[in-house]
């Protein structure tokens, strides 16, 4: 996990990213339906990205609170096609970074679409995910997107369409829960969740995921309802750009994606045997089996270990973590 909290540092003293020269892709080829459509707007997110993180707190509802002060930070990310399935597709985000002449590579967030989906697992509170019904009307026309942490344990799920409106492509989700980022967690806050929009609109030179978040702390009693403390826009700009060397970032995919498909499914079993999954988080590294599965995968790619004796130490490790 020392590359993760290397990459962490790096990210959170990196220089404004908005003299970056970017590279337009080629023109889209004219779809043929609105679902062919919805999948090329999905895969124009992958590629190679000069990301900008931009978060800041706006306006308290909690007496006493003052919002933090706004920050940003930046990175190189490539973000690549793990399968497509038509109605099924999943990007895998991987950091490439460089410190001291040496570049550190860390598999980042994982986002999994889905057409019309009949259930989405959803944030049921620190340390609890659930399979939610999706009803017919919503799902029609719909996707849902679920983004998964760095060790593929769940962080969120949500439903929305896109729409196309203004010469704009633009896939809006409803309200959904979340878990704590990393960067609210290690604080230690008054709040514990989100209850965040998230849109994801393509530009002429990448992509951006904005979100409105609204940071909630947990109610009083059983019955209480969680309590608003302060709104949070957050804009995260992927602009393509080939200002650095992406191979060591598909090196590391290349030799570790297999182990990772294989904990993938480890995941989705455990979330399958249970309509759901609890596994207690960690502000760090966003769950317990974070640090744990990601050494896995650095001792998998230097050969410390096989790939087959990694995954078995891996489904001790989930079966561990998620036992009830």
């Amino acid at each position: 996990m020392r590359a993760l909290m290397i990459a962490a540092a790096l990210l959170a003293t990196a220089a404004p990213v908005a003299a970056v020269a970017q590279t337009a892709g080629p023109a889209a080829t004219a779809p043929t339906s609105a679902f062919e459509r919805d999948r090329q707007s999905i895969l124009a997110e992958a590629g190679q990205f000069r990301v900008r993180f931009d978060f800041r707190e706006n306006v308290s509802f909690l007496a006493g609170y003052t919002p933090v002060e706004s920050h940003d930070s930046a990175g190189n990310e490539i973000v690549r096609v793990v399968y497509d399935h038509g109605d099924k597709i999943s990007l895998q985000h991987i950091l490439v970074m460089e410190h001291e002449g040496q570049s550190i590579v860390v598999k980042h967030w994982r986002e999994d679409w889905t057409y019309q989906p009949a259930t989405v697992l959803t944030y049921a509170g620190p340390g609890e995910w659930t399979l939610s019904n999706v009803p017919e009307a919503e799902r029609a026309g719909a996707w849902s997107q679920t983004v998964w942490q760095t060790d593929d344990s769940p962080r969120y799920g949500g439903v929305g369409k896109w729409s196309y409106d203004n010469g704009m492509a633009v896939w809006t989700s409803g309200p959904t829960w979340r878990p704590l980022a990393r960067r609210d967690a290690v604080r230690h806050p008054v709040y514990d969740r989100y209850l965040g929009v998230n849109r994801h609109a393509l530009t002429p030179v990448g992509w951006v995921h904005i979100q409105d978040n609204m940071k909630m702390q947990a109610g009083q009693g059983d019955d209480g309802d969680p309590v608003a403390v302060v709104q949070e826009d957050v804009i995260n700009t992927y602009r393509k750009w080939d200002g650095y060397d992406p191979k060591a970032g598909d090196d590391y995919w290349a030799a570790t994606k297999d182990y990772w498909a294989a904990v993938r499914d480890l995941w989705d079993a455990a979330i399958a045997a249970h309509g759901g999954v609890r596994v207690q988080e960690v502000a760090e590294t966003g769950a317990v089996t974070g640090t744990p599965l990601m050494d896995l995968a650095e001792k998998v790619q230097s050969g410390e270990v096989t790939t087959a004796a990694a995954i078995d130490q891996a489904k001790t490790i989930i079966a561990t973590a998620t036992a009830r």
